[in-house]
């Protein structure tokens, strides 16, 4: 299977890269920088330039989102991912499974209602941000999968993660792993039955 991953230098997105690699997909990575894990395909470049983005998502099979902020750049994830999203029209790749964060949209509701208006006011820009991002995803008219995780540590990955839709019981809180998180994101990439849904993640 031929992946595309789009802020695959560093954090998680490096380790859903690595993962897939070591799971025998082929794997292209796009980022400013143009680094990547060993034995991959790095793209250096602007992920809002046409021509680059057509380069890396052409003849992919799935295509991820992993993009952070930008300094200065106002809506940098929503910028890139309507940037994406149109390459891979152009190009017919239709699979794609976009990082987001709890928070975002509906997904306050996820939150434990204590913690509600501290991730709003800490995080509020970034939160506007990914919505509309995620609002450009549902509008695509592609086979998407969001992913919304708590916040995120650098322990060792444990191999097993909570994922909820809005509207199933519980509540997410804590944090994740960058390795779960990049192993829950690559197996929604081959799992259908999240085709069109936003998963809350937490570890």
């Amino acid at each position: 299977m031929k992946i595309t991953i789009i802020g695959g230098s560093q954090g998680t997105g490096a380790q859903v890269a690595s993962l897939a690699h070591a799971a025998d997909f082929e794997v292209t990575s796009l980022s400013r920088s143009g680094t990547g894990p060993d034995g991959i395909r790095a793209i250096a470049g602007d992920a809002t330039n046409p021509a680059i983005v057509a380069d890396a998502v052409a003849r992919a099979d799935a295509v991820v989102v992993t993009v952070g902020g930008t300094k200065g750049v106002s809506q940098p994830r929503t910028a890139i991912t309507e940037s994406v999203i149109a390459a891979m029209k152009e190009s017919g790749v239709r699979r794609l499974v976009i990082l987001s964060s709890l928070g975002a949209g509906e997904s306050i509701t996820q939150l434990p209602a204590l913690m509600r208006p501290f991730i709003t006011l800490l995080l509020g820009k970034a939160l506007a941000d990914h919505t509309e991002q995620e609002a450009a995803v549902r509008a695509s008219g592609l086979d998407w999968t969001i992913v919304r995780p708590t916040s995120l540590n650098n322990r060792q990955p444990t191999g097993s993660w909570t994922a909820l839709r809005v509207g199933e019981e519980g509540k997410l809180s804590g944090s994740i792993s960058r390795g779960d998180l990049a192993a829950c994101i690559l197996e929604s990439v081959t799992d259908h039955s999240t085709i069109g849904g936003a998963l809350g993640v937490s570890g």
